[in-house]
């Protein structure tokens, strides 16, 4: 995915929605913060958004733009509406969004993106072993700090023999990076 596409995706979805803003919550959330991030990144073809003043509308969005449909088989991504209780976010998340809004290709339209820091301890909740890998890409590529990312993983909702296996999971990750170098 490009950032062209993530800002055609905002357009869309807002469209869709009948909203101004969305969440945008998926990995492709990184584009806000990082237009130019290396393509092992930017590899999903699908863009996780909520209508953020209208989410009943997020069925609407799925089905219009979602997986299949004819946005999808027209540009080669999609996008999924979701609502954003489905991803679990570090507490203050809103406040550090990074917006997307351009008068042209968003038609002024605005996608708060998920900050990176709050993307990858969300990520890490999942626990998927792409999840775990895109965090250590982010590591890798100096996006996201660990010493930082500890922190939002303290900041997370969770039980804490999550919050341990996360930080245990990031201290052993760092360490083999560090060695690596």
């Amino acid at each position: 995915m490009t950032r062209a596409q993530l800002e055609h995706a905002i357009r869309a979805a807002c469209e869709v929605s009948g909203d101004t803003e969305l969440w945008v919550f998926g990995s492709q959330a990184l584009l806000a913060q990082f237009p130019d991030a290396p393509e092992s990144l930017r590899a999903s073809v699908e863009v996780d958004v909520q209508p953020k003043n209208r989410p009943e509308t997020v069925d609407a969005v799925d089905w219009s733009l979602g997986e299949l449909s004819r946005f999808n088989q027209t540009h080669g991504f999609y996008v999924h509406g979701v609502a954003i209780e489905s991803a679990k976010l570090p507490e203050g998340w809103e406040k550090r969004t990074v917006p997307v809004r351009d008068p042209i290709s968003t038609r002024n339209h605005t996608g708060f993106c998920v900050e990176a820091h709050d993307l990858a301890a969300s990520k890490l909740v999942a626990h998927w072993e792409k999840d775990r890998e895109f965090v250590r890409l982010l590591l890798i590529e100096k996006m996201v700090d660990a010493p930082e990312l500890a922190r939002r993983i303290k900041a997370l909702e969770v039980d804490e023999d999550v919050r341990t296996r996360l930080l245990r999971w990031l201290d052993i990750t760092s360490e083999e990076l560090e060695d690596s170098r």
